[in-house]
This record gives C-alpha cells, structure tokens and sequence, in this order.
C-alpha cells in the first residue's frame, strides 16, 4: 500500500508539473493581435481544458495523501493493538502461583493415589482367593486398566493446567479447569470402591458357599 500510494504520487506531482509547463507555453503564444484568430480560440480552449485538468490532478494528488496518511494512522494502531493482544496472550501463557495452591489440586493428587493403591490392593485379594474365576479376573483387570488410563489422563491433564507455556488460558479458565478435573478424578475413585465393594461381596457370597459345602461334606462323611 505505501509503495503504490507512494507511486501515484510521484506520477501525478510530474503530471502536475506537465500541465503548469503547457499552460505557461501557451499563455506566453496569446498575443492581441491575433485575439479574434481562430487558433488563439482554440488555445483558449485548450487553456481552459488544461486548467480543469490541473484542478482534478490537484485533487487526486490531495486524496492520495489522506489515503496514504490514513493508511499509515491505522497500520500504526493495527501494530499497536496487537503487540497489546499479544502480551495479553502471553500472559495467559503464565500460571499464577496461587493457582497451583489451589485445594483441589492437593485433592486429585489424594484422589489419583487412592485410585492407584486401591485397585492394586482389591486386585491381589481377588486374584489370589481363587474364588472368582479366569473370565471374571480378565473383566475386573480390563475395569481397572481403564479406569486407571482416565485418572492418568485427568493427572496429564491437571499438569499441563499448572504448567507455564502450555495452554492459554486465564486464572478463572484454570480454576474451573481443575475443578472439572477435581470433579471427573472424584467420581472415578467412588466408582472404585463401589466396584470393589461389589466386587468383594461376590468374593464373600463364593466364600460362604465353599464353607457351607465343606461343612455339608463334613456332616455327610461315612
């Protein structure tokens, strides 16, 4: 934009210059002699084209000033109001300290352990009673591994939050980020324990079961 205003500029300021040469040329071949001429009637005609053309040059010389001078008021604000967008940006790229101390990170930390040793625990008492058989210690096993893939992905997910230079997001975008994360991380250790609990009566119904036959065995022996 500033080399073509800049173009046109010099184009007309030559034109410009062309016209005001001819016109003086021609005035200075008017002599009084000759007024009623038709040549000197066509000079003035001539004369007076050259004159509304130097007049509309004028004034195509003063717009391409303005443009160009407006050009460069808005580039200069463009180039203002982004350098402001991007600071703001790259704030946004800073994680304030206090969010880190947030209670609910110190709460999915406690959550995603609890999640970790509770399925590890459950997982050897269920496996090693010989209770529940090899199709329901493969479905248990696939429960846990994707239960626990989900709490990894929430604790991946609780980092890049509490990293700088990661996601553009403010104090409040992060706040509610981590209570999201608080919230999903929580209703997978509750399903946990009930899963386990669930889990366990099972154990404890096949328990009961394999007493009671060895007791009716017992009662029955000859």
């Amino acid at each position: 934009m500033e080399l073509i205003s800049g173009f046109c500029l010099v184009r007309l300021r030559i034109v410009f210059g062309l016209v005001s040469l001819v016109m003086v040329m021609v005035g200075g071949c008017i002599r009084p002699a000759q007024a009623q001429s038709y040549e000197v009637q066509q000079l003035l005609l001539d004369m007076e084209k050259l004159s509304q053309f130097k007049s509309i040059l004028s004034d195509m010389e003063k717009g391409y000033v303005m443009l160009a001078q407006g050009y460069g008021q808005v580039k200069d604000l463009a180039q203002g109001n982004f350098s402001l967008h991007q600071v703001f940006l790259d704030g946004l790229l800073v994680v304030n300290p206090e969010v880190r101390k947030y209670k609910r990170v110190a709460d999915i930390i406690a959550d995603e352990g609890s999640i970790l040793s509770e399925y590890k625990s459950a997982y050897r008492r269920f496996s090693s009673g010989g209770l529940l058989n090899a199709g329901e210690l493969g479905y248990i096993s696939n429960v846990y591994a994707k239960l626990t893939k989900q709490a990894l992905q929430n604790a991946s997910d609780l980092a890049d939050v509490l990293t700088d230079s990661k996601l553009r997001m403010s104090d409040d975008e992060r706040l509610s980020a981590i209570d999201r994360i608080y919230l999903d991380t929580n209703d997978k250790l509750v399903f946990l324990r009930s899963f386990n609990r669930r889990t366990g009566m099972l154990q404890l119904q096949r328990q009961k079961e394999l007493n009671d036959t060895r007791t009716l065995q017992k009662l029955y022996q000859p």
